[in-house]
């Protein structure tokens, strides 16, 4: 096959990869790379379901052409967890029941752990606007905000 070249580095391991210059990076991400805990919900970057981190700035991966990956950092919801031991926000939406269908959870969990590392005790406006941009059609937003603030309590304990 054919395509153009990428060096990048996901999850903090270096990859390579071929893809077609239209190809997004979500579709890279999933149908190339094999890591589907990034979802299309939309396809328009209107939900936020795609939502990655790429060289510390929140994306919308399925806006960003798999070969803008060329030498950049991305960050995924595979690269949360820790071995089995999950991401305190990953804990937190749990216990708080955050996720009904889960179609949106990764999004909002790439999102909040990007808020989190901005900013370390968030106001529920800060956490509210900060996640504008994922949308949730199953949960209400009122337990997600509360798995967020719970989650920066617990990291801000160490």
């Amino acid at each position: 096959m054919s395509g153009i070249a990428v060096s990048t580095t996901i999850n903090g391991d270096g990859v390579e990869f071929l893809c077609q210059p239209q190809e997004t990076l979500l579709d890279v991400l999933r149908d190339r790379l094999g890591l589907t805990g990034t979802k299309e919900g939309c396809g328009t970057g209107d939900c936020g379901a795609c939502s990655v981190i790429l060289d510390d700035r929140l994306v919308c991966s399925c806006l960003v052409l798999g070969a803008e990956a060329e030498g950049r950092r991305v960050e995924t919801i595979e690269g949360m967890a820790s071995g089995d031991s999950l991401h305190p926000l990953q804990q937190k939406f749990l216990e708080h029941a955050a996720l009904q269908c889960g179609i949106c959870t990764p999004g909002f969990l790439v999102a909040s752990k990007a808020l989190l590392e901005r900013s370390p005790d968030p106001s529920d406006h800060e956490i509210r606007f900060w996640l504008a941009g994922n949308l949730c059609r199953c949960t209400g937003y009122d337990k997600i905000v509360s798995a967020v603030k719970d989650a920066a309590a617990s990291l801000r304990k160490g």
